[in-house]
């Protein structure tokens, strides 16, 4: 089963709900659109979630979000974000903490399947899944201090607790990259995969698939 929007393509199997983000250009921008969107989905599937008995055999389905192979997300639109004027801006701030926040407290693990860039508010977005497993060619960074922007979606809050405060503060205040085996060697990712969604859908599907053999 599918659903499709514009901007995502949610993609339903018996065992693991799989988010894609998609857009014309491929860069999927988290634009003020894109994240009323997610922040609708991941309601959604958040609240199905939580319906469930997590004892049955129906129990609440994992959760993978991924971008395309060369972008998981450039992150925030930055032309949008100049033409937003202070109580539009202190929204779209809000915004974005609501869909991390939905992230964060997902009543089942959430996995990023990343490759290629997964930049600003796109590593916030990865920042607050549970687990991270990336392609080769995947590219890490927020580069907001350069532009003299500091993100206000919880990164700041997120990367230190994942890699430390030292490797933290490379990323954030030095506006540095990090390539798929920089970002294993600090414990950004978890894993490197060449096929990130079939990897975290086959860890995501296993408690289920094991609960259903011993049932």
């Amino acid at each position: 089963m599918q659903a499709v929007s514009e901007r995502y393509l949610l993609e339903q199997s018996e065992h693991c709900n799989i988010l894609h983000l998609i857009s014309a250009d491929g860069l999927n921008r988290l634009t003020r659109e894109r994240v009323l969107e997610l922040i609708e989905v991941v309601g959604e599937l958040r609240q199905d979630a939580a319906r469930l008995d997590s004892t049955a055999k129906n129990a609440p389905k994992p959760l993978v979000i991924t971008g395309n192979q060369h972008y998981f997300s450039a992150g925030a639109d930055l032309k949008e974000i100049a033409s937003l004027k202070a109580v539009e801006a202190f929204e779209f701030s809000n915004m974005g903490q609501k869909l991390m926040s939905l992230i964060d407290d997902f009543p089942t693990p959430v996995y990023a399947a990343i490759s290629g860039y997964c930049m600003g508010g796109g590593l916030d977005l990865a920042l607050a899944c549970d687990f991270r497993i990336c392609a080769p060619n995947a590219i890490f960074g927020h580069r907001g201090a350069a532009l003299g922007l500091v993100t206000g979606w919880g990164g700041t809050q997120r990367l230190p607790r994942i890699v430390g405060r030292a490797c933290a503060m490379q990323l954030f205040a030095a506006a540095e990259k990090l390539h798929a085996s920089e970002a294993l060697d600090i414990g950004l990712v978890s894993e490197i995969s060449p096929g990130p969604i079939a990897r975290c859908t086959a860890i995501a599907e296993k408690p289920a698939k094991q609960y259903l053999h011993e049932g």
